[in-house]
């Protein structure tokens, strides 16, 4: 029997609830580390794990600092979301703004990062859930049906990504809500674990020799000569390459970074076990699902089948699951009444990075390598991004991608704490619930 209560969970991810999962690497000690490397990684998610795995098997001394724990940010706190991770601002918005063929490039190079990831997990036989079920995008507005078909039809000019119409009327074949006006099936996106992933990765890296150490933040990097001193809470370490992998806990030690980063916090809870006829008739197909509110909801059921996982963003400073569960909770049961009197078992958050150009990063600065900033889509850019910010340590001509060319700029007294967001998403918040 389903319980009548919202109130009790554990502020912790669903993912981490196995704690098998997060016990399967054996971390160096920060005294044990060595004083040199060939490089150096700052940050132990999908980005920092997948560019020392590509550079340990070029041959490069490489060691891992994570400030916490290995994946202990968003790689272990997201949606578990898997697909091309176009760009929020669309194929027309992009083109007004870079041109025709830079934008139809970077699309492209997207579709081929979602794969290669997808290629990646199968090669290496890491166990994380897979599946490639398909999404569910529901107009939450009238007025959005169409945006989704145009949307759909400009992409597929550009790429084979196929998406299949859904009516209001056959709506319920796909989600058990009365809340849309139709939709969209986007047949190539998949879910995957996220923590099981990241542990994947990190087993990987440790077998190819990588020195991955936790709760070693990293305070100061300093230039000398050819090669860099890398200043952490356990020592010093010379380097000939740096790479930077915080994305949304980019902090003041890497103040140029921060000043073009936007932090956005980012929540996600999960219901108690339900029946299966439950979870059935709200994701019939098993899908991930999201709409097309301007704050962001995405759903997907848990990898077992047993649960809802439901995300969105988090309003308050810090971790505040008090409020951002009853967001939550109400936002999910205002799409799905019938889920009105579950009991949520988990809620947590983490954080993200937007820019202010809504594209990702990677390239150089001062001298250090760095990858971030995917703006909500991290699974797989994150990935691949690191892969492909490794081969550009390694000078690698294969190494080159279609964002190299992008400026990542800030903006004029933006100094990486975005005192502007509480008032937006209160403004998109009001408008959501308008149907605007």
């Amino acid at each position: 029997m389903i319980s009548k209560t919202i109130s009790t969970y554990s502020n912790l991810p669903y993912w981490l609830s196995d704690s098998s999962i997060v016990q399967t690497v054996n971390t160096t000690p920060r005294y044990a580390l060595p004083t040199k490397a060939d490089a150096v990684i700052v940050g132990g998610g999908f980005t920092g794990m997948s560019a020392a795995i590509t550079l340990a098997r070029a041959g490069l001394s490489v060691i891992l600092l994570e400030g916490g724990r290995l994946g202990e940010g968003a790689s272990s706190r997201n949606g578990g979301l898997l697909g091309p991770s176009f760009s929020k601002l669309g194929v027309d918005g992009l083109e007004k703004t870079y041109g025709r063929d830079k934008v139809h490039s970077t699309i492209k190079e997207s579709l081929h990062a979602f794969q290669w990831l997808v290629d990646f997990i199968k090669e290496e036989e890491i166990d994380c859930d897979l599946s490639l079920c398909g999404r569910f995008r529901g107009a939450s507005h009238p007025n959005h049906y169409a945006g989704l078909v145009e949307q759909a039809e400009a992409l597929l000019k550009v790429v084979d990504f196929p998406a299949i119409e859904v009516s209001k009327q056959n709506q319920h074949q796909e989600v058990g809500s009365d809340a849309y006006y139709g939709g969209m099936i986007y047949p190539k996106d998949g879910t995957l674990h996220p923590a099981k992933l990241l542990s994947g990765l990190s087993q990987i890296a440790q077998r190819e020799g990588v020195f991955l150490a936790e709760h070693s933040m990293v305070r100061t990097i300093q230039k000398k000569g050819n090669r860099f001193s890398v200043s952490f809470d356990g020592g010093v370490i010379n380097a000939e390459h740096v790479l930077i992998a915080t994305n949304g806990y980019t902090g003041s030690s890497f103040r140029p970074l921060k000043h073009r980063l936007i932090p956005i916090r980012s929540a996600m809870v999960a219901t108690e076990e339900l029946p299966e006829s439950v979870v059935r008739e709200i994701l019939p197909k098993l899908r991930g699902h999201g709409g097309t509110e301007r704050l962001v909801a995405y759903y997907r059921p848990s990898p077992d089948g047993k649960r809802i996982l439901f995300g969105g963003r988090a309003f308050g400073n810090g971790d505040q699951p008090q409020l951002y569960s009853k967001y939550l909770h109400g936002f999910m049961t205002r799409i799905f009444p019938q889920l009105s009197h579950v009991k949520l078992d988990y809620a947590w958050s983490g954080m993200i990075a937007y820019t202010f150009d809504h594209v990702p990063h990677i390239g150089q600065l001062e001298g250090m390598n760095f990858a971030m900033g995917y703006c909500g889509s991290g699974v797989g850019r994150a990935n691949y991004f690191g892969y492909k910010a490794a081969q550009q340590i390694l000078n690698l001509a294969e190494g080159k991608t279609s964002f190299d060319e992008f400026p990542f700029k800030g903006r004029p007294l933006y100094y990486g704490k975005p005192w502007f967001l509480p008032a937006i998403m209160k403004w998109h918040d009001f408008a959501d619930r308008r149907g605007w």
